[in-house]
Protein backbone atom coordinates (compact mmCIF):
# COMPACT_ATOMS: atom_id res chain seq x y z
CA UNK A 1 0.00 0.00 0.00
CA UNK A 2 1.45 3.67 -1.17
CA UNK A 3 1.22 6.41 1.68
CA UNK A 4 -1.62 8.60 1.11
CA UNK A 5 0.53 11.91 1.03
CA UNK A 6 3.43 10.29 -1.39
CA UNK A 7 4.88 13.40 -3.38
CA UNK A 8 6.34 11.16 -6.16
CA UNK A 9 5.04 11.43 -9.39
CA UNK A 10 6.22 8.70 -11.98
CA UNK A 11 6.35 9.71 -15.70
CA UNK A 12 4.90 6.90 -17.95
CA UNK A 13 6.16 7.72 -21.79
CA UNK A 14 4.22 5.57 -24.00
CA UNK A 15 5.59 7.09 -27.62
CA UNK A 16 2.65 6.55 -30.24
CA UNK A 17 -0.42 4.78 -28.75
CA UNK A 18 -3.91 4.15 -30.39
CA UNK A 19 -7.05 6.51 -28.20
CA UNK A 20 -8.48 3.72 -26.92
CA UNK A 21 -5.70 1.92 -25.43
CA UNK A 22 -5.02 4.97 -23.49
CA UNK A 23 -8.11 6.02 -22.93
CA UNK A 24 -8.86 2.00 -21.11
CA UNK A 25 -5.21 1.90 -19.31
CA UNK A 26 -5.94 5.38 -17.96
CA UNK A 27 -9.20 4.40 -16.40
CA UNK A 28 -7.87 1.40 -14.87
CA UNK A 29 -5.31 3.27 -13.53
CA UNK A 30 -7.58 5.42 -12.20
CA UNK A 31 -9.14 2.83 -10.41
CA UNK A 32 -5.75 1.67 -8.72
CA UNK A 33 -5.02 5.04 -7.80
CA UNK A 34 -8.05 5.64 -5.83
CA UNK A 35 -7.15 2.60 -4.35
CA UNK A 36 -3.82 2.99 -3.07
CA UNK A 37 -1.97 0.49 -5.19
CA UNK A 38 -0.42 2.69 -7.36
CA UNK A 39 1.38 6.33 -7.40
CA UNK A 40 0.93 9.58 -8.89
CA UNK A 41 1.43 9.26 -12.45
CA UNK A 42 2.15 11.56 -15.47
CA UNK A 43 1.16 9.74 -18.44
CA UNK A 44 3.08 11.19 -22.22
CA UNK A 45 1.89 10.19 -25.05
CA UNK A 46 1.20 10.79 -28.91
CA UNK A 47 -2.01 9.29 -30.62
CA UNK A 48 -2.92 8.22 -34.03
CA UNK A 49 -5.47 10.91 -35.05
CA UNK A 50 -8.75 10.83 -33.68
CA UNK A 51 -11.43 13.32 -32.51
CA UNK A 52 -12.56 13.10 -29.02
CA UNK A 53 -16.05 14.60 -27.94
CA UNK A 54 -16.45 15.66 -24.04
CA UNK A 55 -19.34 14.96 -21.82
CA UNK A 56 -21.07 18.45 -22.93
CA UNK A 57 -19.86 18.99 -26.61
CA UNK A 58 -22.83 19.68 -29.36
CA UNK A 59 -21.81 17.13 -32.43
CA UNK A 60 -22.82 19.90 -34.72
CA UNK A 61 -19.13 20.71 -34.19
CA UNK A 62 -18.01 17.53 -35.62
CA UNK A 63 -17.75 18.57 -39.37
CA UNK A 64 -19.11 16.97 -42.66
CA UNK A 65 -16.45 18.61 -43.93
CA UNK A 66 -13.94 16.36 -41.62
CA UNK A 67 -11.26 13.30 -42.80
CA UNK A 68 -14.34 10.57 -42.12
CA UNK A 69 -11.26 7.85 -41.66
CA UNK A 70 -10.84 9.55 -38.31
CA UNK A 71 -12.23 7.67 -35.33
CA UNK A 72 -14.28 9.49 -32.93
CA UNK A 73 -15.01 8.71 -29.54
CA UNK A 74 -17.17 10.28 -26.92
CA UNK A 75 -15.18 10.00 -23.76
CA UNK A 76 -16.41 11.58 -20.06
CA UNK A 77 -14.30 14.33 -19.70
CA UNK A 78 -15.30 17.71 -19.55
CA UNK A 79 -15.04 20.19 -22.63
CA UNK A 80 -15.97 20.04 -26.44
CA UNK A 81 -14.40 18.77 -29.06
CA UNK A 82 -10.91 18.18 -30.24
CA UNK A 83 -8.47 16.62 -31.47
CA UNK A 84 -5.42 14.63 -31.15
CA UNK A 85 -2.90 13.34 -33.34
CA UNK A 86 0.73 13.01 -33.73
CA UNK A 87 2.96 15.57 -33.33
CA UNK A 88 0.87 16.26 -30.20
CA UNK A 89 2.02 16.06 -26.97
CA UNK A 90 -0.35 14.83 -24.69
CA UNK A 91 -0.54 14.90 -20.81
CA UNK A 92 -2.83 12.57 -18.45
CA UNK A 93 -2.17 13.21 -15.18
CA UNK A 94 -3.14 9.68 -12.89
CA UNK A 95 -3.06 12.43 -9.42
CA UNK A 96 -5.17 12.23 -6.40
CA UNK A 97 -5.36 15.91 -5.65
CA UNK A 98 -5.62 15.28 -1.61
CA UNK A 99 -1.96 15.04 -1.71
CA UNK A 100 -2.42 18.57 -3.39
CA UNK A 101 -5.10 20.83 -3.15
CA UNK A 102 -9.03 19.66 -3.18
CA UNK A 103 -10.18 22.33 -5.91
CA UNK A 104 -10.75 21.47 -9.81
CA UNK A 105 -10.38 25.05 -10.50
CA UNK A 106 -7.26 24.99 -8.74
CA UNK A 107 -5.90 22.06 -10.79
CA UNK A 108 -7.26 23.46 -14.12
CA UNK A 109 -5.06 26.73 -13.85
CA UNK A 110 -2.12 24.38 -12.81
CA UNK A 111 -2.16 22.52 -15.99
CA UNK A 112 -2.51 25.75 -17.88
CA UNK A 113 0.23 26.98 -16.27
CA UNK A 114 2.51 24.22 -17.25
CA UNK A 115 1.81 24.70 -21.09
CA UNK A 116 2.56 28.52 -20.46
CA UNK A 117 6.13 28.07 -19.12
CA UNK A 118 6.80 25.26 -21.75
CA UNK A 119 5.62 27.42 -24.51
CA UNK A 120 7.93 30.03 -22.72
CA UNK A 121 11.13 27.82 -22.57
CA UNK A 122 10.65 28.82 -26.74
CA UNK A 123 10.73 32.30 -26.44
CA UNK A 124 6.55 32.35 -27.15
CA UNK A 125 4.56 34.40 -25.06
CA UNK A 126 1.08 32.23 -23.94
CA UNK A 127 -1.52 33.19 -22.12
CA UNK A 128 -5.09 31.85 -20.82
CA UNK A 129 -8.57 34.17 -22.43
CA UNK A 130 -10.97 34.98 -19.73
CA UNK A 131 -13.92 32.34 -19.42
CA UNK A 132 -12.08 29.91 -21.91
CA UNK A 133 -9.75 26.61 -20.86
CA UNK A 134 -6.49 26.62 -22.41
CA UNK A 135 -3.18 28.29 -23.85
CA UNK A 136 -3.41 30.68 -26.50
CA UNK A 137 -1.04 32.68 -28.38
CA UNK A 138 -2.64 35.38 -29.50
CA UNK A 139 -6.41 34.32 -30.78
CA UNK A 140 -4.90 31.23 -31.69
CA UNK A 141 -5.37 28.29 -29.45
CA UNK A 142 -2.03 25.97 -28.80
CA UNK A 143 -2.72 23.83 -25.51
CA UNK A 144 -6.29 22.51 -24.83
CA UNK A 145 -7.26 20.63 -21.47
CA UNK A 146 -10.01 18.60 -19.78
CA UNK A 147 -10.29 16.43 -17.43
CA UNK A 148 -12.07 14.03 -15.40
CA UNK A 149 -12.27 13.67 -11.95
CA UNK A 150 -13.58 10.83 -9.60
CA UNK A 151 -13.05 10.54 -5.47
CA UNK A 152 -10.64 13.52 -6.24
CA UNK A 153 -7.88 11.36 -8.44
CA UNK A 154 -7.95 12.62 -12.35
CA UNK A 155 -7.34 11.62 -14.99
CA UNK A 156 -7.56 13.25 -18.70
CA UNK A 157 -5.71 16.04 -19.00
CA UNK A 158 -3.91 18.70 -21.49
CA UNK A 159 -2.96 18.51 -25.36
CA UNK A 160 0.36 20.46 -25.88
CA UNK A 161 -0.04 21.22 -29.84
CA UNK A 162 3.96 20.70 -30.55
CA UNK A 163 4.88 19.35 -34.65
CA UNK A 164 0.51 18.81 -35.10
CA UNK A 165 -0.98 18.64 -38.57
CA UNK A 166 -3.36 21.30 -38.56
CA UNK A 167 -5.47 20.66 -41.88
CA UNK A 168 -7.40 17.86 -38.99
CA UNK A 169 -8.52 20.83 -36.94
CA UNK A 170 -10.64 22.37 -40.44
CA UNK A 171 -13.17 19.21 -39.59
CA UNK A 172 -13.86 20.12 -36.17
CA UNK A 173 -15.25 23.52 -35.08
CA UNK A 174 -12.68 23.05 -31.44
CA UNK A 175 -13.62 22.69 -28.23
CA UNK A 176 -17.16 24.49 -29.90
CA UNK A 177 -15.25 28.24 -30.28
CA UNK A 178 -15.85 29.58 -33.52
CA UNK A 179 -14.32 33.12 -33.24
CA UNK A 180 -10.14 31.80 -33.04
CA UNK A 181 -7.93 29.71 -34.75
CA UNK A 182 -5.25 27.27 -33.62
CA UNK A 183 -1.67 27.00 -33.68
CA UNK A 184 1.51 24.91 -32.69
CA UNK A 185 4.84 25.31 -31.88
CA UNK A 186 6.62 24.35 -35.00
CA UNK A 187 3.97 26.91 -36.89
CA UNK A 188 5.57 29.82 -34.64
CA UNK A 189 8.40 29.08 -34.84
CA UNK A 190 8.73 28.13 -38.29
CA UNK A 191 10.28 24.21 -37.76
CA UNK A 192 9.89 21.36 -36.30
CA UNK A 193 10.39 20.83 -32.80
CA UNK A 194 12.21 18.12 -30.99
CA UNK A 195 9.54 16.16 -29.03
CA UNK A 196 12.32 14.37 -26.61
CA UNK A 197 12.87 18.13 -25.29
CA UNK A 198 9.30 18.98 -25.29
CA UNK A 199 8.79 16.13 -23.21
CA UNK A 200 11.84 16.92 -20.80
CA UNK A 201 10.39 20.61 -20.06
CA UNK A 202 6.71 19.05 -19.76
CA UNK A 203 8.12 17.02 -16.81
CA UNK A 204 10.31 19.63 -15.39
CA UNK A 205 7.40 22.33 -15.19
CA UNK A 206 4.80 19.62 -14.19
CA UNK A 207 6.63 18.24 -10.97
CA UNK A 208 8.24 22.12 -10.13
CA UNK A 209 3.93 23.44 -10.18
CA UNK A 210 3.09 20.53 -8.07
CA UNK A 211 6.33 21.02 -5.55
CA UNK A 212 6.95 16.98 -5.45
CA UNK A 213 10.59 16.51 -4.81
CA UNK A 214 11.65 13.65 -7.59
CA UNK A 215 10.07 11.80 -10.47
CA UNK A 216 11.05 8.69 -12.29
CA UNK A 217 10.83 7.74 -15.89
CA UNK A 218 9.12 4.29 -17.16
Amino acid sequence: MIETKTKKIITLDLGLKSYKEVWDLQKEMQQQRIKGKIEDTLILVEHEPVYTLGKNADENHLLQSRDESVNIFNIERGGDITFHGPGQLVGYPILDLSNYKKSVSWYMRILEQVTIDVIAEFGINSSRIEGLTGVWVGDEKIAAQGVRISRWVTMHGFALNVNTDLSFYDGIIPCGIFEYGVTSLEQLLGEKQDLKKVKRIVIEKFNFHLKVENEKIV
